[in-house]
C-alpha cells in the first residue's frame, strides 16, 4: 500500500473513532472487534443497502479467468496467467446445452458447483462465485432473472478480443456474448430492441471506455420498479493499486476497455457510482463477469463460492463493511448508531 493510500486508510479509521467516541463508545479496535453476523448486518444496514444485485464470477479476486494462450506478457498492470471466457461456456453449457434448458430446476449451489467440476475437468483452477447486495439462499432456483421482475428486461453486453494487440488479443470473447444473447432471448424473453452489445468487431459499438460508460448510465437511467437488468463482460480484467483506501488487499479490480492504453481502466469504484449507488428500488440486476480477478469486482458484501466446501451465503470475511457502507450510502454514522441500538436491545 502507497503513502497516501496509508493515510486514506488512516483517515478513515481515525473518522470511525471520533463517531464511536462521539456515540459514547469510545475508540474501536479493529484487531480486536468480534466479526458481525449477517443477522446484525441484515438488522443495521441502510436502506440503501438492500437493492437486489447480484453477480456471478468467473474466479477469485487472486484468480485468473482462462480460456485461450497465456497473456503473460501482456501490457497490464497484473498480466497474470490466462483470460477468456471459460466461465460463459461453462455457465452455458449447464444451462443451455444444445440449446435446451435443463428438465429440472438447479440451485445456485448446483450451477456453481457444476462449474467448478467442469473447469477443473478442463484443467482450469479458476473457481466460480456468487456475490450479493443481499443474502440469498443458494440451495433455492437458480436464474438470472427472477419471476418477481415482471417488467422491462434490458441487457449491456461487452465482448473484448483485443484485435490486432499482440500479445494479449483473445479469440473467445465475441462468440460469448452472441451464445449468451441467444440464451437471454430464447429462455428469458429478452427483446432484440432492450439489448446493447458492444464489441470490437467493427460492427458493433465500439468497447471503449467512454461507450461503456455510457452504456451503464443509459441502462440504469432507463430502469424502473420491477425491471430486470442483465450486465455481461467478457474480456480482459486486471488489479491497480488501491487509490481511496477501501480495499482490504491494497488493490481494486478493474475492467479493461480497448482504449485501456490511452483512457485507462474501469475501477471497481467507478462501477459503484455507475451502477449501483443509482440503482432505482425495485430493480433486479444480475452481472456475469467472466475476467481475470473479476472475485469481488463489484463488492458486494455476500458471498458464495463453488468450491464443494461452501453450503450457504456468508458476509464476505476480507470485506472492509465500514468503507463500503461510507462509500456507498455516506451513513457511517448512522449504521453504526442502529447496530449500537440492536445490541443494546438485545
Amino acid at each position: 500500500m502507497g503513502f497516501f493510500n496509508k493515510l486514506k486508510e488512516a483517515a478513515l479509521k481515525e473518522a470511525k473513532k471520533k463517531i464511536m467516541e462521539e456515540l459514547g463508545l469510545g475508540g474501536d479496535d479493529d484487531e480486536t472487534k468480534p466479526t458481525m453476523t449477517t443477522e446484525e448486518f441484515e438488522r443495521t444496514k441502510p436502506d440503501e443497502l438492500r437493492k437486489d444485485i447480484r453477480m456471478i464470477s468467473g474466479c477469485q479476486d487472486r484468480q485468473t479467468s482462462a480460456d485461450v494462450s497465456n497473456v503473460s506478457s501482456f501490457q497490464l498492470p497484473d498480466p497474470a496467467g490466462k483470460a477468456g471466457g471459460a466461465c460463459t461456456s461453462t455457465l452455458l453449457n449447464i444451462l443451455y446445452a444444445d440449446e435446451q434448458v435443463p428438465e429440472d430446476d438447479l440451485s445456485f449451489v448446483e450451477v456453481l458447483e457444476e462449474m467448478r467440476i467442469k473447469l477443473k475437468s478442463g484443467d482450469y483452477s479458476q473457481i466460480p462465485q456468487l456475490s450479493s447486495m443481499n443474502p440469498i439462499d443458494v440451495n433455492t432456483k437458480f436464474d438470472l432473472v427472477p419471476d418477481t421482475a415482471t417488467g422491462t428486461k434490458r441487457a449491456v453486453m461487452i465482448g473484448i478480443n483485443y484485435v490486432g494487440d499482440d500479445p494479449g488479443e483473445l479469440s473467445g470473447c465475441w462468440n460469448d456474448v452472441l451464445n449468451m444473447k441467444k440464451y437471454i432471448q430464447d429462455v428469458h424473453g429478452f427483446e432484440e430492441e432492450n439489448i446493447v452489445i458492444l464489441m470490437d468487431d467493427g460492427i458493433h459499438t465500439e468497447p471503449t471506455k467512454a461507450n461503456i460508460i455510457d452504456a451503464y448510465k443509459t441502462i440504469i437511467a432507463q430502469a424502473e420498479e420491477n425491471d430486470a437488468i442483465f450486465l455481461h463482460y467478457s474480456g480482459h480484467g486486471t488489479k491497480l493499486r488501491d487509490d481511496d483506501g477501501d480495499e482490504s488487499d491494497g488493490y481494486d479490480e478493474a475492467l479493461v476497455p480497448r482504449d485501456f492504453q490511452t483512457n485507462g481502466m474501469i475501477r471497481d469504484d467507478d462501477l459503484y457510482e455507475l451502477l449501483l449507488k443509482n440503482l432505482p428500488d425495485g430493480v433486479h440486476m444480475t452481472s456475469l463477469m467472466d475476467c481475470c480477478h473479476s472475485g469481488t469486482i463489484l463488492d458486494l458484501p455476500y458471498l458464495f463460492k463453488g468450491d464443494g466446501s461452501h453450503t450457504e451465503m456468508t458476509l464476505d470475511p476480507n470485506m472492509n463493511l465500514d468503507a463500503f457502507i461510507e462509500k456507498l450510502t455516506g451513513k457511517l454514522m448512522e449504521f453504526l448508531q442502529a447496530k449500537m441500538a440492536a445490541s443494546l436491545s438485545l
